[in-house]
C-alpha cells in the first residue's frame, strides 16, 4: 500500500501531533500543524479512494476548495471527502480527544459504514492512535507502538549498528545527568559534544556543550530551546532518556535526509532524499527542504537507508519513516554519517507528497528524481514562511494573490507552488509551500520569488 497513490480504499487520516507536548508548544501555531497530512485530499483523483479527514477545529473551506481545485473534477471529489471536526481547540492531542468523544466516533463509524478496505493514516502512532484504531476497527498504516523505542535516538543508533551504517561516536541509553556525564569523559577528548533526548523532535531536545575541563552543568551549553536549562533538560533526561555523541566540526556539512516506506507484506524501498534546511541557534531545527539531495552523496544516502530499512522491516516496522545524516567530505568524496531515525511521517513528507500528487510523476531511484514524461522535477519547500504583513490574511486571500501572481502551480507544466499551513495566516501570519521547477535552479528561483512576494504583500 502506498498512500501517496493508492488505487481505491478510504484514507482515515487522524494528523494527531502525539508528541511530547513541551517540545509542541515552542512551535508558532502548532495546532496548525494538523493540515500538514491535507496533501492526501490529492489522492482523491483515483475514483476508488474516499478520504476521511479528522481535525481538532474546522478546516477552512477556502483551504479545502484549494485543495480540491488541483484535480479534474472538485465537486465529484467532494464527495468522496468528509471533514470531520472536534470544533474543540484544545492542547492536547487530537486522537486522546476522539477517545473521549463518542459522538465523533459514531460519526466516522457512520461513514465507514461496512467497508473493509479502510486504513487508518496517523502523523505519529502513540497509545492514543492505536486505542483509536481498535475502536474503529482499522489497520494502521504505521509502526506499532512496541516497536517505538526503534525510532527514539538510542534505538536509531542500536538500527544503525546493526545495519552497519556509519554514524558519529557516542554512547545511548542513558538514563540520567550522571550517566550523561560520564559518557562524556568516555568520549573525550572532544572539543564539544551533543547530547539529544531520545524522544523530541525538529531538533527541540537537543544540546551542544562546549568541554572545558568543568562538569557538563558548567561547561558553556547552547540549547535548541530557547528556555531550556541543565536543571529541565536532566529532568526530561531521567523521563525519556537520551544519547549524546560528539559534535561533528567537519566543514562543509551537508544535512541530507531520506523518505523511506515499508508495506504491511515487508517489502520496503527509499522514496525520495532531500538536502535538510536547518535553523536555530545550534542550526539543528528543521525549516524546510530541498529536493533531491545532492550528486555528491545521493546514492549513499539511499543507500544506507536502504540498510536500514531492510533491519526495521526484519523487526516488522511497517509505514513511512526518515532519516537523517551529516555529510561529511573526505578524501575518497563524501561520506553519510547517520543521525538519527524518525518513525512517524515528518517534514519532508507533505512536500514530497504534494510535489508526487500534482506533477504525477514517479521517483526514479537511479537519478533520485521524480520523473514525468522523461523530464525531472525539483522543489524547494519551507514550514516557516512568516511575516507582520501576512498577519490578518485570510487564506483565501494568500491564495489569490499568489495565483494572480503568477505563483500559482501551472497543471500544464507542472510547476509552481503548492501552499499548506494556510490555517495559520490569520493568527500567526505563517504559512508553508513548495516550489516545484523543472531544474533546481528553476525551484529555488520561484521560492526567492515567492518569498519576496508573500512578506512584501501589504
Amino acid at each position: 500500500m502506498s498512500i501517496f497513490e493508492p488505487n481505491e480504499g478510504t484514507l482515515v487520516v487522524v494528523p494527531s501531533l502525539s508528541l511530547p507536548q513541551a517540545e509542541l508548544r515552542r512551535i508558532t501555531g502548532a495546532l496548525c500543524y494538523e493540515e500538514r497530512l491535507l496533501f492526501l485530499l490529492l489522492t482523491l483523483r483515483r475514483p476508488g479512494v474516499e478520504v476521511v479527514y479528522l481535525s481538532s477545529t474546522p478546516v477552512d473551506t477556502a483551504i479545502v476548495d484549494y485543495y480540491l481545485s488541483f484535480l479534474d473534477d472538485p465537486d465529484e471529489a467532494r464527495s468522496r471527502l468528509h471533514m470531520i471536526s472536534l470544533d474543540d481547540p484544545h492542547t492536547g492531542p487530537l486522537a486522546l480527544s476522539l477517545l473521549h468523544r463518542p459522538d465523533a466516533l459514531a460519526r466516522i463509524r457512520a461513514v465507514l459504514g461496512p467497508a473493509t478496505d479502510a486504513w487508518m493514516v496517523p502523523f505519529v502512532v502513540s497509545e492514543h492512535e492505536e486505542r483509536l484504531a481498535g475502536l474503529l476497527g482499522l489497520p494502521v498504516y504505521g509502526p506499532a507502538t512496541s516497536l517505538a523505542h526503534l525510532g527514539s535516538k538510542s534505538g536509531g543508533r542500536m538500527i544503525g549498528e546493526e545495519a552497519g551504517v556509519p554514524m558519529a561516536r557516542g554512547f545511548a541509553d542513558l538514563r540520567s545527568l550522571t550517566e550523561v556525564e560520564h559518557a562524556a569523559h568516555a568520549l573525550h577528548p572532544v572539543p564539544r559534544l551533543m547530547v539529544k533526548l531520545n524522544n523530541s523532535y525538529s531538533g527541540l531536545g537537543n544540546a551542544v556543550v562546549t568541554m572545558n575541563g568543568q562538569p557538563l552543568t558548567a561547561s558553556p551549553t547552547s540549547f535548541s530551546a530557547a528556555d531550556e536549562t541543565w536543571t529541565t533538560f536532566a529532568e526530561k533526561i531521567a523521563e525519556r532518556g537520551a544519547v549524546i555523541e560528539e559534535f561533528i566540526e567537519d566543514r562543509p556539512l551537508y544535512f541530507p535526509s531520506a523518505l523511506a516506506r515499508i508495506t504491511p507484506g515487508g517489502a520496503y524501498d527509499v522514496v525520495a532524499t532531500h538536502e535538510q534546511v536547518l535553523g536555530g541557534p545550534n542550526a539543528d531545527v528543521y525549516k524546510g527542504c530541498v529536493f533531491p539531495a545532492r550528486p555528491e552523496y545521493r546514492a549513499e544516502v539511499g543507500e544506507c537507508t536502504r540498510r536500514i530499512a531492510r533491519v526495521l522491516a526484519s523487526r516488522g516496522v511497517v509505514g513511512l519513516f526518515g532519516v537523517d545524516f551529516f555529510a561529511v567530505k573526505t578524501d575518497a568524496g563524501y561520506r553519510a554519517l547517520l543521525c538519527e531515525i524518525n518513525l512517524r511521517i515528518g517534514g519532508t513528507t507533505h512536500p514530497f507528497g504534494a510535489a508526487l500528487l500534482t506533477t504525477e510523476a514517479a521517483y526514479d531511484p537511479g537519478t533520485g528524481t521524480l520523473v514525468h514524461d522523461g523530464r525531472s522535477k525539483y522543489y524547494v519547500a519551507t514550514d516557516n514562511c512568516a511575516a507582520g504583513s501576512l498577519l490578518g490574511r485570510t487564506p483565501a486571500e494568500v491564495v489569490k494573490m499568489v495565483n494572480e501572481g503568477g505563483l500559482g502551480f501551472d497543471r500544464e507544466t507542472r510547476t509552481g507552488n503548492v501552499l499548506h499551513l494556510l490555517g495559520a495566516l490569520p493568527e500567526y501570519g505563517k504559512l508553508g509551500f513548495t516550489s516545484i521547477g523543472d531544474s533546481a535552479e528553476e525551484a529555488a528561483a520561484l521560492h526567492r520569488r515567492t518569498l519576496w512576494a508573500l512578506c512584501q504583500s501589504a
